[in-house]
C-alpha cells in the first residue's frame, strides 16, 4: 500500500489517472500488473482496467438511479463477481441499506459501496483518489480499514490523500511536488 501526498495541483489525481489508463501519457511508459498501458486502444485499455484495476473516487460516482447494491452488481463482469458483490455488500455491513439509492445513503455508506464496486472483480490494483476526503472521521477510518484489508489480501493499493491517518496505514509514503515523486 502506497500513499501519495501532495498539495492541490501537484499531479496526484493525474498520476492515478495515468496509472489506470484514464489519461494518456505524453511520454514514457506505464506498466500496470505487468502490462504496458501506453499505446493501447481505448478498447484494450478498457479490457486492461476490467481485468486489473479497481477505482475509488473521492466523490463516489455511484449511479443515482440504481440502489447501492445494484451499483456494485453493475460493475461485476461475470457470475463469480456477481456472487462476490453480494458477499462484499454483506461483509461491509451494507445489507440493511443495500436497496437504498445513493441520495438516501450517508457519505460513509456511499463510499463503502464505492469500495465494494472497486473490489468486485478482484482487481490486482486498487487506485484510490482521496477516498476519505468527504467523510467524517469514523466513516473515513472504516474506508481506510477496507483499503488496508485489500492490501493485506495481496492487492496493490495506491492511495492519494492529504490526511495523516491515511499515510499511517501505508507501507510506503511518497510526496508529489510539481509533478515529481519524492520518497
Amino acid at each position: 500500500m502506497v500513499a501519495i501526498l501532495g498539495r492541490s495541483g501537484s499531479g496526484k489525481s493525474t498520476l492515478l489517472h495515468l496509472l489506470g489508463g484514464l489519461d494518456r501519457a505524453e511520454a514514457g511508459t506505464i506498466e500496470l500488473a505487468g502490462e504496458t498501458v501506453s499505446g493501447r486502444s481505448e478498447r484494450a485499455l478498457s479490457a486492461l482496467r476490467r481485468r486489473h484495476v479497481g477505482f475509488v473516487f473521492q466523490f463516489f460516482h455511484l449511479l443515482p438511479e440504481l440502489s447501492g447494491e445494484a451499483n456494485v452488481a453493475l460493475a461485476a463482469w461475470d457470475a463469480p463477481a456477481r456472487r462476490r458483490a453480494v458477499e462484499l455488500v454483506d461483509g461491509l455491513g451494507l445489507r440493511e441499506v443495500a436497496r437504498a439509492f445513493p441520495s438516501q445513503l450517508s457519505g460513509g455508506e456511499q463510499q463503502r459501496f464505492a469500495v465494494a464496486r472497486a473490489l468486485v472483480n478482484d482487481p490486482s490494483v486498487v487506485l484510490a483518489d482521496e477516498p476519505t476526503g468527504n467523510l467524517d472521521g469514523t466513516a473515513g477510518a472504516l474506508v481506510l480499514e477496507l483499503l488496508r484489508a485489500a492490501a493485506a489480501e495481496g492487492r496493490a493499493v495506491v492511495l492519494v490523500t492529504h490526511e495523516a491517518a491515511a499515510t499511517a496505514i501505508a507501507d510506503r509514503v511518497l510526496t508529489l511536488r510539481d509533478g515529481r515523486l519524492f520518497a
